[in-house]
């Protein structure tokens, strides 16, 4: 069920920013959203087999077993006498749509759980890209400013050396100006 992650150019937000869906990598799966489908049915089959799962309905149909087999053993109703062959009945065709409908859920819950794995690695592949490109750019961007700072520290060589004899230079020209304007003695 792999496809092809989105190549939509990328908007640019705040700041000049470059800002994605956050969920860009899940659009290729919606198809999964809905386990039995997005109509009426899908809806209503879904909400069936979730119940079928949940303490409400064990406890309700725990209740209506109880009622059913004293309301028939005391002798308050006489349409399922023991040994109770419509209650077996019942539970069977429960069993019939129950046992589809929740194996139908399960299938598609691990469809969808597997897309959500394959778009969640694909962005998890997209995030060490990037930051391995920033890496790569810190790296050059470090190269770049030690190369900087040896050629600052070249300059600050030189304009030390050139200081210097301009210093030897001012004190040369100074003794010589001092000595020419001496008188003699």
């Amino acid at each position: 069920m792999a496809s092809k992650p989105d190549k939509a150019p990328a908007p640019v937000g705040p700041r000049g920013l470059v800002t994605r869906h956050p969920l860009r990598f899940h659009h290729s799966y919606r198809h999964l959203a809905a386990v039995f489908g997005s109509d009426w049915f899908g809806q209503k089959a879904e909400a069936f087999a979730r119940y079928f799962g949940t303490p409400r309905f064990l406890i309700a149909q725990t209740i209506i077993v109880a009622l059913w087999i004293v309301a028939n053993g005391v002798g308050f109703a006489h349409f399922d006498l023991y040994p109770f062959i419509l209650l077996n009945l019942a539970f069977s065709l429960q069993a019939a749509y129950a046992a589809p409908l929740i194996l139908l859920a399960q299938t598609r819950q691990a469809d969808r759980d597997k897309a959500n794995a394959e778009a969640d690695a694909r962005h998890r592949e997209e995030l060490a890209a990037i930051s391995e490109h920033r890496q790569d750019l810190m790296s050059e961007q470090t190269r770049q400013l030690l190369a900087l700072q040896e050629q600052n520290n070249r300059l600050t060589e030189l304009s030390n050396k050139i200081s210097q004899r301009i210093e030897l230079l001012t004190e040369e020209v100074h003794r010589h100006m001092v000595g020419a304007n001496k008188p003699p003695s």
